[in-house]
């Protein structure tokens, strides 16, 4: 099988600040960004973690608004931005894994909402992502569980695939959030991606 981190690997940098612009608009995208520089200063200077953070600036953007709102722009997203942040090395290999029949997972930070309307386009077998709480049809910003970064991507790619000696794996990252999933593949590469033989 072969385990894909998202944002710095198969795209050029983030994705989810790209997508909260896409959802409000340039003004109250840059007036919530300024509401919440004290929050991204404290998390750069490792004063608060990266779970709370997240947080933070999600329940700033997305509290309130309806689930199908939220999931019909994440799909839009998925569709009309998210090709336009992808490195083209990247796909490539991921297509190479494709053709080798293997199992392709996609184990990201990012939220799932836009994640899985794009990686169900190109072809990914499962999505692990951040979640979103919902209480009563409505989005509360708020994390549905474990920010799926660092040992989370263990866990969850542990809870999917079972025992990690039935398996062989890749993996590919880009930056300490993906150190323990590339700790236990059999093939890590770090920001890099083998050439693909055709």
């Amino acid at each position: 099988m072969a385990a894909f981190d998202f944002d710095g690997t198969l795209t050029q940098g983030d994705s989810l600040f790209p997508f909260l612009r896409f959802l409000a608009g340039d003004l109250t995208f840059y007036r919530n960004v300024a509401f919440l520089l004290p929050v991204l200063l404290a998390y750069g200077l490792r004063v608060i973690r990266n779970h709370r953070a997240k947080e933070l600036v999600l329940v700033r953007f997305l509290n309130g608004i309806p689930l199908q709102e939220l999931e019909d722009k994440a799909s839009l997203f998925a569709r009309d931005c998210l090709p336009h942040l992808l490195r083209t090395d990247a796909i490539e290999r991921f297509f190479w894994h494709k053709a080798q029949g293997h199992l392709t997972v996609l184990v990201s930070a990012s939220i799932e909402l836009y994640l899985i309307p794009w990686a169900d386009r190109v072809g990914f077998d499962h999505v692990l992502g951040t979640r979103l709480e919902v209480a009563e049809g409505l989005v509360t910003g708020r994390l549905a569980g474990s920010n799926c970064h660092g040992i989370e991507k263990c866990h969850r790619l542990n809870a999917l695939l079972g025992p990690r000696k039935d398996y062989r794996m890749y993996a590919y990252g880009d930056g300490p959030g993906d150190r323990e999933m590339l700790a236990m593949a059999d093939h890590a590469f770090l920001k890099e991606f083998p050439p693909v033989k055709n």
